[in-house]
């Protein structure tokens, strides 16, 4: 059975999709390890490494999990896929959560029983020092604030997020998981934030590198995949069209996670 919001012992299961990221990996298990409530299950779906990615998992003591499929989409849709525990919590590679993150997280899924994700903030753990802070609150804050007409809500952020498996079993099959130039994290907020209450928790931190900035053409190309991304859940999620179907179905008003069967 699965835990209902308000037990006090829900399971935890922590995806992290990597490739060709040791030696990040290897700092971010270290940071899980430190955890004040640690994850009952750590998955590590490797996406074709080429180095010793797998190998670090290993030693850490996650379980490895192979996605053929190429993609980040399809890597991360595996390991949801895969979890056992009530909430599913997500990290990238070179993420370093904060020691309270699992804590922050779990604490809030059970005191917010009409919402299936949490999604928090992050800041740069690299670059210049004085810069860490207002790059990261930009950069977040720009996609926040472009994304939030596009879908009526709060986007989630794939380098800090969490999820309730029964959501995600609900609409699993709706996302896009074999398309390597979609941003996963929106295409997932598109899908669980057509029926569910998506919700920002600041208190859950994590760090995170500031590789994205560092090559102005990946930059760009995460830029229009973004783009991409939108477009693709046109017409049926145009902007207008999504916020009436929104309304509407707030009206009903929110579903509260219960206990259902494995």
């Amino acid at each position: 059975m699965i835990s209902a919001p308000g037990l006090p012992h829900p399971t935890v299961t922590v995806v992290i999709p990597v490739k060709d990221d040791a030696r990040q990996l290897r700092r971010c298990l270290r940071a899980l390890a430190l955890q004040t409530r640690r994850a009952d299950e750590i998955l590590i779906v490797d996406n074709g490494s080429s180095d010793a990615s797998a190998r670090v998992a290993g030693e850490a003591g996650a379980t490895v999990v192979q996605c053929v499929t190429p993609g980040i989409s399809a890597a991360s849709a595996q390991g949801y896929d895969l979890a056992h525990g009530d909430i599913v919590l997500r990290l990238d590679a070179d993420c370093l959560p904060s020691t309270t993150w699992v804590a922050v997280m779990v604490e809030a899924f059970q005191r917010n029983p009409h919402v299936a994700a949490f999604t928090g903030g992050a800041r740069f753990v690299d670059g210049p020092r004085l810069l860490r802070a207002p790059l990261a609150a930009v950069y977040l804050g720009a996609y926040a604030a472009a994304m939030f007409p596009a879908l009526g809500h709060l986007p989630l952020f794939g380098s800090n997020m969490g999820f309730r498996r029964t959501a995600w079993r609900s609409i699993r099959s709706r996302v896009h998981r074999r398309d390597t130039e979609l941003h996963d994290d929106l295409d997932l907020s598109y899908h669980l934030g057509e029926w569910y209450r998506i919700r920002l928790l600041p208190r859950a931190a994590v760090g995170m590198s500031m590789r994205p900035f560092a090559d102005r053409r990946a930059f760009a190309r995460r830029v229009a995949n973004g783009f991409r991304t939108v477009v693709v859940h046109w017409p049926q999620d145009f902007p207008p069209v999504r916020w009436a179907k929104l309304i509407l179905r707030r009206t009903i008003g929110p579903r509260t996670f219960r206990v259902v069967a494995r």
